[in-house]
């Protein structure tokens, strides 16, 4: 089983599942894999599997301590532990970021561990890699299902009911769109004082409202250049610390050139492209189907969450981008047999696993393209390379509706691993609501969409630690602070000019303002120095957006 891609299911688990996996794991040199840094589960459950365990590995002649699972005996020391480590290419340039202090959650990313500077804490805050460990040593008794507040209903009923708690739990909330306008807006001003004539526009999932927690942010700049003025942006970017230089990376050999970075003070990820008006015009698109079919947020926001998980996201690593993804869920609902898929009350348990069974089975990748154009269709990728200057479709050739001789998915060379991982989810959701299903023990409390999909006790801290610093209880902060310092200097002034008048309007003549410390107190992340400064930022953006809506991110950023 790849433990990228699955995870033993509940009644799978027991003392014959936990023996074989320590047998494998010892035998693949994986040590113990770890679901997230913020759980001990180093430690086994209980004496028995202790000495299962030892018995095993004294076997193979690798002895694993009972303490911390770190690989002693006749392993060398490269073979220790990774816990949320995992072991990167010499060559790799992903971001590498300094620890960074997470004041609500007590929680540190570390940029490596002593001994291995190989190694580096995974850059992906959602990644349920090496799950099957949690499961094993019981974890810290986080579930990775937030969004099951209740017991569902049996079968296919109740998968519905949890995708539609699922989707409610992971949109987007008021102060995660607050904390990435300031991202935007920090952003925005960099490249105003470089180019004040420059245009900066938001699209992609951030300007349609499809995004996730741990979601980039796409931004397009549109100016007069000759050359495109990367590596001058990059340079900016860093000086001005939005971003550290282990975690900005140019791609100026890509199809569409672009600058990725993570913003120093948030986490979020960032996409910078210049002069890519496909862009805005594919987010417009995106929001008129959203209208037209009413079921297919629900459904691409689980996929994301699938494929996001599982690291099959990101085109550059060969996985499947959201603009595909998306165009995919559309012909999947314009080609849909039965007449009630693009009805507001359609069973969305049904459609998500015929979406896993037509593309995890049934689609044939090798001959067929996708068109959404027109009503939506099939193409044979024979008359495809024959009617356009295409020397070969790609393996997962998807028309652009906006562009016809752009293939969508080109760039997705990954795209039977992600077919794989189609089919995976195919046979446990269709086995999850069969009627045998309901024999299981814990049934009714376990969940079904917990099945494929997990949020990472990583991702939940995040959302509550941006809850804490950009939610409704923060944003008051700000207007009262502001009150007590004018109050303040008020109170100065007049104390100068006529203590009695002073008196009168009911301001101390002994006041000096300390509740405008009460900034500098917010929690954040990283050093106290640190913490202060973003602070203040926030503060100050937060007041210039509260008045945005949702509707305003399609369009010019920061014209207010």
């Amino acid at each position: 089983m790849d433990p990228r891609i699955a995870w033993f299911q509940p009644e799978q688990r027991g003392p014959a599942n936990s023996l074989w996996m320590q047998i494998w794991e010892t035998t693949q040199g994986l040590g113990n894999l770890y679901f997230n840094n913020n759980c001990n589960t180093g430690s086994l459950s209980s004496t028995s599997s202790l000495s299962q365990k030892s018995n095993i590995n004294g076997t193979l002649g690798n002895v694993i301590s009972s303490k911390n699972g770190a690989v002693t005996n006749s392993e060398p020391r490269d073979v220790v532990e990774q816990r949320d480590f995992i072991p990167l290419e010499a060559n790799n340039n992903h971001n590498n970021r300094s620890s960074l202090g997470r004041g609500s959650g007590g929680v540190q990313v570390g940029s490596g561990v002593s001994g291995h500077p190989n190694k580096r804490k995974r850059d992906n805050k959602a990644s349920t890699y090496g799950f099957n460990s949690s499961l094993e040593t019981g974890g810290c008794g986080y579930t990775g299902t937030p969004w099951k507040v209740k017991n569902y209903s049996e079968g296919i009923l109740g998968l519905h009911e949890e995708i539609n708690d699922f989707y409610k739990h992971m949109s987007p909330r008021e102060e995660e769109e607050r904390m990435r306008m300031e991202v935007v807006d920090r952003i925005e001003r960099v490249i105003k004082d470089l180019w004040p004539t420059a245009d900066v526009q938001v699209f992609g999932s951030f300007s349609t409202g499809l995004y996730l927690p741990t979601s980039d942010i796409d931004l397009v700049v549109f100016g007069n250049w000759e050359n495109l003025p990367l590596w001058t942006l990059e340079e900016a970017l860093r000086k001005k610390n939005v971003t550290d230089e282990n975690s900005i990376k140019v791609l100026d050999k890509a199809t569409v050139p672009i600058i990725k970075l993570t913003d120093f003070r948030t986490e979020v990820k960032v996409d910078i492209s210049f002069n890519v008006k496909n862009g805005v015009k594919a987010a417009l698109l995106i929001k008129d189907y959203k209208k037209k079919y009413p079921v297919l947020p629900k459904l691409v926001l689980v996929l994301k969450q699938f494929l996001l998980q599982r690291d099959l996201n990101e085109v550059f690593t060969g996985g499947i981008g959201s603009y595909s993804l998306f165009l995919m869920a559309v012909s999947f609902l314009q080609l849909h047999y039965r007449e009630d898929a693009c009805s507001p009350n359609a069973n969305v348990g049904v459609l998500l696993i015929e979406f896993f069974e037509l593309y995890g089975r049934h689609f044939n990748y090798l001959k067929t393209g996708i068109r959404i154009k027109d009503g939506g269709s099939y193409v044979a990728k024979d008359e495809v390379q024959k009617s356009t200057d295409l020397y070969r479709p790609s393996m997962l050739f998807i028309e652009d509706p906006l562009a016809p001789d752009n293939d969508v998915g080109r760039s997705s060379y990954g795209v039977l691993q992600v077919k794989q991982a189609f089919d995976y989810a195919y046979i446990v959701l269709n086995h999850a609501v069969s009627p045998i299903a309901k024999y299981y023990p814990n049934n009714e409390s376990e969940s079904i969409l917990g099945r494929i999909i997990r949020v990472t006790q990583e991702v939940a801290e995040y959302r509550d630690w941006i809850t804490k610093l950009w939610g409704p209880q923060s944003q008051n902060e700000p207007a009262l602070n502001g009150m007590f310092s004018q109050k303040s200097t008020l109170n100065t002034t007049f104390n100068v000019m006529h203590p009695l008048l002073a008196d009168l309007i009911g301001c101390p003549q002994d006041s000096d303002g300390t509740p405008c410390k009460t900034v500098k107190q917010q929690p954040g992340r990283g050093s106290s120095a640190h913490r202060e400064s973003s602070g203040g930022v926030t503060n100050h953006r937060t007041q210039r957006h509260t008045t945005s809506t949702p509707t305003d991110k399609g369009g010019k950023v920061g014209s207010a």
